[in-house]
């Protein structure tokens, strides 16, 4: 994702989604003449940047917590840029009116995120798990919160919204984990709004349950690896 952007090392650019921080401290390495503004809805995880990622050698980077829907900024910027966090936001042209406000004249976006069809099947499983007797009192009238677009989307967004579509792609991706503690460990750290449903006690074994599930529907192969089909979204823009 870093290398599409082409960066000169003198850009502006706005991290949406920042997360903790390490992928926009390397963005901040390389535009060691232009600056970094990182934004997350998540304060946990602004505070754990700041307290990992500035310093006295990092004048050019700032993190702030705002939800990407409500971006409201005194800079302008370069580039938008965000990776693997606009399929937690429910309105993806409220984003985007708030990148184009932020952005200069001709500048540039690039997203990738969850597209149409991502984790298909393990999302079925993990369904599949939560209804079982053991778990289901735990998620009645529980409702998962991803919206995994189109192209066709963005590209009736885009325009709407003042921007000229250079590329909106759905990339098929086969992801793998080193058995079951392997995949359970992407679990934990990516599924957290079904694990949070639960008493800390009990996310370990619901894991296991939705682990044990999974790979008897999609084995393990013969190098020990379990494989879920992911689907991104890649979407490249120039404001108009």
């Amino acid at each position: 994702m870093i290398s599409k952007l082409n960066l000169q090392g003198n850009e502006s650019l706005l991290d949406i989604g920042c997360g903790d921080g390490k992928i926009t401290a390397a963005l901040a390495k390389i535009l060691k003449y232009g600056f970094v503004y990182g934004i997350d809805a998540n304060l946990e995880m602004i505070n754990f940047a700041k307290k990992n990622y500035i310093n006295h050698e990092s004048k050019n980077l700032t993190f702030e917590q705002m939800n990407a829907r409500e971006i409201k900024l005194d800079q302008t910027f370069d580039v938008a840029f965000s990776n693997a966090v606009l399929h937690w936001v429910d309105d993806h042209v409220a984003v985007l009116k708030g990148v184009h406000a932020h952005l200069k004249p001709q500048g540039k976006i690039l997203f990738q995120m969850g597209g149409k069809g991502n984790v298909g099947e393990l999302r079925t499983v993990i369904e599949q798990t939560t209804q079982e007797t053991e778990w289901q009192t735990y998620f009645k009238d529980f409702s998962d919160s991803k919206y995994f677009y189109d192209p066709e989307d963005y590209l009736k967004w885009l325009p709407e919204t003042g921007f000229t579509p250079l590329r909106v792609d759905l990339i098929k991706k086969d992801m793998q984990h080193q058995g079951k503690e392997g995949l359970k460990g992407w679990l934990r750290t990516t599924w957290f709004t079904y694990t949070h449903q639960l008493r800390e006690e009990l996310r370990e074994p619901f894991l296991d349950a939705v682990v044990n599930n999974y790979t008897q529907k999609v084995p393990i192969d013969e190098q020990g690896k379990t494989h879920v089909g992911m689907v991104r979204l890649e979407v490249e823009a120039v404001k108009i």
